[in-house]
């Protein structure tokens, strides 16, 4: 093909591209409002989420503190849905990733699990918001409250290596058990946390918000790399990316 051609081609193919990445960009832009609503609510500003807040901080601080065996349960959990656990996940699928020479993959997976948690501390910076108080604390929590770092940490780090190993899974049914797995993982983690009275409900409703708006939007401009190297059209929701399937399982 004459390199004028090529040139041509490869422009107008990225120019195809690009609404893909737009749309990234704008669901961003849409995600960000609630999310700055819910920050303006949390400093104070709109009664009807803070007394919701408070409401449900109450109700489930006097149901849970009730149960001794409850509260032991969601300490427990507490430690085995720490962000760290998250991030040593992650950290265990780049390196097998690179190791398997799925690179972009692992670039991917990287990128996307530390710029969440980046993004989690940089926004309880700004927001500032203090964790719900009691007399008799269930568990206590360092720094600020909104958002919640274990809920976007495994908001983030779950669908991360859900979106990786998908393709690997042969079976509708299989993938379907993988996504019902992960959504559980993600609800537990943000229920732990409510219930122990470290968070308010709209810091996790924020945290998910980031978190998948987050993987959206490095999904989105994977899915953009793909075809802007010739490879075939795939949703992102079935994995994010399909060739290096056997590269994940071995």
């Amino acid at each position: 093909m004459p390199r004028v051609a090529q040139r041509h081609r490869s422009w107008w193919h990225r120019l195809r591209l690009r609404p893909r990445l737009a749309l990234a960009a704008l669901a961003a832009f849409l995600v960000a409002v609630p999310v700055t609503l819910l920050a303006l609510a949390a400093r104070g500003g709109w009664a009807p989420v803070r007394n919701f807040d408070l409401r449900v901080a109450a109700d489930l601080h006097r149901t849970v503190g009730a149960q001794q065996w409850l509260v032991d349960t969601l300490n427990v959990l507490d430690k085995v849905l720490h962000p760290t656990v998250f991030r040593v996940a992650v950290v265990v699928l780049v390196v097998v990733l690179a190791r398997r020479g799925a690179w972009r993959l692992a670039w991917w997976a990287a990128i996307t699990m530390a710029t969440g948690s980046a993004l989690g501390l940089v926004l309880k910076l700004i927001v500032a918001r203090s964790r719900p108080s009691f007399d008799m604390p269930l568990a206590t929590a360092p720094g600020y409250s909104f958002p919640s770092g274990h809920a976007l940490n495994s908001t983030v780090g779950v669908l991360v290596l859900l979106l990786a190993v998908l393709p690997a899974l042969s079976t509708v049914r299989r993938r379907a058990a993988a996504w019902v797995v992960a959504l559980a993982v993600i609800l537990l983690t943000a229920f732990d946390r409510i219930a122990l009275g470290v968070h308010y409900v709209s810091d996790v409703v924020a945290a998910w918000l980031v978190g998948v708006a987050l993987v959206a939007a490095t999904a989105a401009a994977f899915e953009t790399w793909r075809r802007d190297v010739g490879r075939p059209a795939h949703d992102p929701l079935a994995g994010v990316d399909p060739e290096a399937a056997q590269r994940v399982t071995g």
